[in-house]
């Protein structure tokens, strides 16, 4: 996806024309950082046609509403940019998301799994396009090739409902839309797994302007072309969203600085009520009375393992899988860290001025 900074506090997401859907609050790579909050329940399934489907989920950006064709993420004017994620982090599993993405040109409708570390596993759908959908993802936050994003033929996804999902483990990663798998990504492909994601993710979803006049001109490019926001509302609708975590826990901490699934370790009772597509890992009690689970190397198939391993893989996955070689896209991508660089500083000045009054 397009990667962009979450260069103000978190208040003022709302108040850029960037929406800060991508971004960390501490690199576990770079310095020592809080766990990530887990969840012991291996299944959620949100109703957004219902208010009280929002409840594990945090209104980032802007305003969020629930309707009769579920959360309702509108851009309005210049600035807005409505985003949600979850209270939650998942350590390998699903996410199927039902979507109406929204139109207008150089609108961007945007579901991302994003770690601290800069992982990412995105689906995009800009405005003015009606035959295609982008699927893309990051390791580390690496922005020096824009060779991973795919452009996949859809019809309308601007007019009706589809389901959009990801299949992550720690062997590969699929998308797919209504049943069918367009993309497999395997670990190896991803620079022999150094740019594979792999660590602990939540979450967001969100809407946003690539088409604004005063992003750089490769932004509005990627976008298809600038937005006019006289013909807004712009209104993007998630029905429901499922997330199948296939490693429940309270919470994961980061042990070293690699980045690496392998170094993750996961504390916190496990609901073992809950309904799941994965078997989950073996845990082995501590001294303190909660559990502690510690990950092996991958494997081709995962099983469980008596020492404790990483749950990797579904049960049941897809009956067929077609492979897609992350191959250069005919459409430019664009990251922040290159955006900014190649065009946005006087922008980002004019930003940071503006937060530092709302601030006052």
């Amino acid at each position: 996806m397009l990667c962009y900074l979450k260069y103000a506090a978190a208040g003022l997401a709302a108040a850029t024309l960037v929406s800060g859907q991508t971004y960390t609050d501490c690199n576990p790579m770079k310095k020592t950082c809080p766990a990530n909050p887990g969840t012991t329940e291996s299944r959620h399934t949100f109703d957004f046609t219902q208010s009280s489907g929002l409840d594990k989920w945090t209104t980032t950006a802007g305003n969020v509403k629930t309707g009769s064709n579920g959360a309702e993420l509108t851009v309005n004017k210049k600035g807005d940019a409505p985003t949600i994620k979850t209270d939650f982090y998942m350590f390998f599993g699903e996410v199927s998301v039902t979507m109406k993405a929204a139109p207008g040109t150089g609108i961007v409708s945007s579901i991302v799994l994003e770690s601290d570390d800069l992982d990412e596993i995105d689906w995009e759908a800009v405005g003015g396009d009606t035959t295609q959908i982008e699927s893309n993802y990051f390791g580390k936050g690496d922005t020096t090739t824009y060779d991973r994003a795919i452009w996949h033929p859809i019809s309308s996804p601007q007019e009706t409902f589809q389901t959009y999902k990801v299949v992550w483990t720690k062997e590969s990663t699929t998308w797919s839309v209504d049943g069918k798998v367009l993309r497999t990504l395997a670990f190896n492909d991803a620079k022999s797994g150094t740019r594979y994601p792999q660590t602990p993710m939540n979450v967001r979803i969100g809407i946003w302007a690539g088409g604004d006049p005063s992003n750089a001109k490769g932004t509005i490019e990627w976008a298809g072309g600038e937005t006019d926001y006289s013909k807004a509302p712009y209104t993007m609708y998630i029905k429901d969203v499922t997330i199948v975590n296939y490693n429940p826990s309270e919470s994961y901490t980061w042990s070293d600085r690699t980045g690496s699934y392998e170094s993750i370790k996961f504390t916190g009772p496990v609901n073992s009520t809950s309904s799941t597509n994965s078997t989950a890992s073996t845990t082995s009690k501590t001294t303190s009375g909660t559990t502690s689970r510690s990950l092996i190397p991958a494997t081709k198939t995962a099983t469980p393992s008596s020492s404790g391993s990483i749950s990797g893989s579904p049960s049941s996955g897809p009956s067929s899988v077609s492979s897609v070689s992350s191959s250069p896209s005919a459409s430019p991508v664009f990251n922040a860290a290159s955006n900014l660089g190649a065009g946005n500083l006087g922008f980002l000045s004019v930003l940071a001025a503006f937060s530092g009054f709302l601030f006052l």
